[in-house]
């Protein structure tokens, strides 16, 4: 997860439920209570959030105006790099798929079930070649690797 990201997630979560914990922070982003206490001092200090004491150890976190418009700008931010990665694997699949078909072959075999290969498959299904989960004959098969795909050729 990108710096922007556990920006982003942290400013929804707090402005979902400002009594969250930071150990609850921690484990709605799969990281460190560390790394939450970081990016929470950081927030605080630059103005985007402001905590107050509610009982001997627990806090209460506000998003400011300021937190409100850092939060939008990090949605743009995100959305466009989300809808290049997504440019880039639609690419990379209709590219796979070319290769494909001029070897002849007019089905594929996927390996993974990750948002990358939902993307190869629904390019797949755009570009009409079909997906086989259980083919009666050898077929390419292939996985996402990075934003890019990998084809394993039969034989």
């Amino acid at each position: 997860m990108s710096e922007v990201e556990h920006q982003l997630r942290i400013l929804e979560a707090l402005e979902r439920n400002p009594e969250t914990t930071q150990a609850s922070l921690a484990a709605q982003l799969g990281v460190a209570v560390g790394s939450v206490n970081w990016y929470l001092k950081r927030l605080i200090r630059k103005g985007y959030v402001k905590a107050t004491k509610m009982e001997r150890r627990r806090l209460k976190y506000f998003v400011t105006p300021q937190g409100l418009a850092l939060k939008a700008h990090l949605t743009s931010q995100y959305m466009k790099a989300s809808l290049r990665v997504y440019r880039e694997l639609r690419q990379a699949a209709k590219e796979m798929l070319a290769q494909v078909r001029s070897k002849g072959y007019a089905a594929v075999k996927i390996n993974g079930k990750d948002e990358a290969m939902e993307i190869f498959c629904l390019t797949c299904l755009e570009e009409g070649v079909r997906v086989e989960k259980s083919p009666a004959v050898p077929l390419p098969e292939v996985r996402a690797e990075g934003t890019g795909f990998v084809v394993e050729w039969p034989g």
